[in-house]
């Protein structure tokens, strides 16, 4: 088995194996051009994104700076996506996120995780878990995702959140760790902010 399949089929690997280390080292420095492109410049810095993400749909937008453990190459952003300040995406192994999605501030997803034993940790191992985001979901601020971590369609996970387990479609989740609190329901298509009317003709 290559150091690449065990990479993304959950097996234990050396992260620090030289021909890997030569390849992430290259994709971390074409993150640190992206963060150097002026934010006025925006064809420059979707063409670079469009170099260094697996998949990356057209609208969708990374503010600078943000970091990678990879540079994206594992990173499958749909259409129309927005990432505030400090996305940080830990992407030894993929993460897939559906279209529309929008990101705080400072949320991380990490798909890098070690073994308890401490004589594997001592050693170096680790083992990845991928990320799964559906279309249309909503981090606030501060957001942390785990390993493995599925979250379906539409849901919105607030701000300073520690996502450990999977997260259904349409529903409100917060706290550490986070949690369903209610799901997304008719009033929330027809008022915002505690109850304020939502007027379709005025938008």
């Amino acid at each position: 088995m290559t150091i690449q399949e065990k990479m993304h089929n959950g097996a234990l690997y050396q992260p620090m194996d030289a021909d890997l280390q030569k390849e992430q080292l290259a994709d971390i420095d074409e993150v640190a051009i992206y963060n150097r492109i002026p934010a006025t410049h925006q064809e420059e810095r979707f063409a670079q994104l469009k170099k260094m993400f697996a998949e990356i749909g057209e609208r969708s937008y990374v503010e600078a700076p943000f970091y990678s453990n990879f540079g994206g190459a594992h990173v499958h952003f749909g259409s129309g996506i927005y990432a505030n300040f400090n996305l940080t995406l830990v992407d030894d192994t993929h993460i897939y996120v559906g279209d529309r999605t929008m990101f705080g501030p400072n949320v991380t997803l990490v798909t890098a995780t070690h073994p308890i034993d401490p004589n594997l940790r001592e050693q170096g191992y680790q083992y990845n878990k991928p990320i799964h985001v559906g279309r249309n979901c909503w981090f606030g601020a501060n957001v942390t995702v785990m390993p493995g971590v599925t979250i379906g369609d539409n849901s919105v996970i607030g701000a300073g959140s520690l996502v450990t387990h999977d997260i259904p479609a349409n529903v409100v989740a917060f706290g550490s760790p986070c949690r369903v609190v209610r799901e997304i329901t008719d009033d929330d298509r027809k008022t915002y902010d505690h109850g304020k009317p939502i007027d379709i003709e005025s938008l």
